[in-house]
């Protein structure tokens, strides 16, 4: 087996790395290599951006990481859905990512979050055999819509009450006028950004990035960029994508001066009504935090998991394990729960 560290760049050169994290029916934006390289331009320390790679013959697996000092870290910023490792070859994933995982020893310690459930364990079970000391832990909530074949006239029939009557009488008074585009235009995208920083929202963290993924998402054919407007004034904007049968709903927001026509509101169902029934995804997703209006549209949520290992032959990292430890106890104590043991390091070898 071959375990090496690869920039950004250098992973362009490799075909089967390209396959792995390239765009494709199953695909979603924070897995591909072209999302980890724009990262790294306009969010991230680009030298300090890598892929670890683990290669048998024809299997293959990935994880993309930082390297800082406090150890490894996840290439993902709050822009990022999730973290996770992938793999052609999910039979071999538990020696693959064991050899991922014996790589990054020199890190001493890594915290990847957040990350899907079923990669989350898979990883921390690769970390254990490898001989690190750590966790793996619920640390976010993840708001999603499985549609299992349904029209939107069906999954709209099961929205609350009071939001489908909000959206059939602010419709009916015909201030608001929606359109959702597909394509990349420099007036649309100056909008969003000027409503972007009138509404709510805490201040853009990196502008330049969200508006080169969104010229690239278009090219693609994956953008769906929303706009209400009242009088020929845009007052709520939407940055969703469509990709691998999900709809990712990245960025809303609206201007707080014309909230009384919940322009936001008709804004988001008319996008709900266009993934479902033109673009017939499978999913709509919401990304992370438990934001209460979620409720309202998603009908299902799930944990994103936090994993924090350490190497226990270093020192310093016996404080940290200790705290670990002691909580772990506690937890065990006044709220059992299955999968969350900690590796001592006597069982970690």
């Amino acid at each position: 087996m071959t375990v090496y560290h690869a920039d950004l760049r250098e992973a362009r050169a490799d075909p089967a790395l390209l396959a792995l994290l390239g765009r494709s029916s199953f695909s979603a934006p924070f897995d591909r290599l072209d999302w980890l390289t724009l990262l790294a331009d306009h969010c991230l320390p680009a030298a300090e951006c890598r892929i670890a790679i683990a290669r048998d013959g024809d299997a293959l697996a990935a994880l993309a990481f930082c390297r800082t000092r406090e150890g490894a870290a996840a290439l993902g910023t709050w822009y990022s859905f999730f973290v996770r490792p992938l793999t052609n070859a999910p039979e071999r994933a538990g020696d693959l990512l064991a050899a991922i995982a014996r790589s990054l020893a020199p890190a001493g310690t890594a915290h990847l979050a957040p990350m899907p459930e079923a990669e989350a364990l898979a990883l921390a079970a690769a970390f254990r055999a490898a001989g690190w000391v750590g966790v793996a832990e619920p640390g976010d909530t993840n708001h999603f819509l499985a549609l299992e074949g349904r029209t939107f006239a069906q999954y709209w029939g099961a929205r609350p009450g009071a939001l489908r009557e909000t959206v059939r009488r602010k419709t009916a008074r015909g201030k608001v006028a929606l359109r959702i585009e597909t394509t990349f235009d420099e007036a649309d995208w100056a909008a969003y950004e000027a409503i972007y920083a009138k509404s709510w929202k805490p201040g853009e963290g990196s502008p330049a990035f969200l508006r080169a993924f969104a010229r690239a998402e278009a090219e693609a054919g994956a953008l769906r960029l929303g706009i209400a407007e009242i009088g020929g004034e845009p007052v709520a904007a939407q940055f969703w994508t469509v990709e691998g049968g999900t709809a990712w709903i990245h960025k809303l927001a609206h201007d707080e001066a014309h909230r009384a026509h919940s322009p936001g509101t008709l804004l988001t169902a008319a996008l709900f009504e266009h993934v479902i029934d033109r673009d017939h995804v499978h999913t709509v997703d919401f990304g992370t935090g438990n934001d209460a209006y979620k409720r309202d549209w998603m009908e299902a949520q799930r944990p994103r998991y936090t994993l924090r290992f350490y190497r226990p032959a270093a020192v310093r990292h016996w404080p940290a394990l200790a705290r670990l430890a002691t909580r772990d106890v506690k937890r065990r104590i006044l709220r059992p729960r299955a999968g969350d043991a900690l590796v001592s390091p006597q069982s970690a070898g």
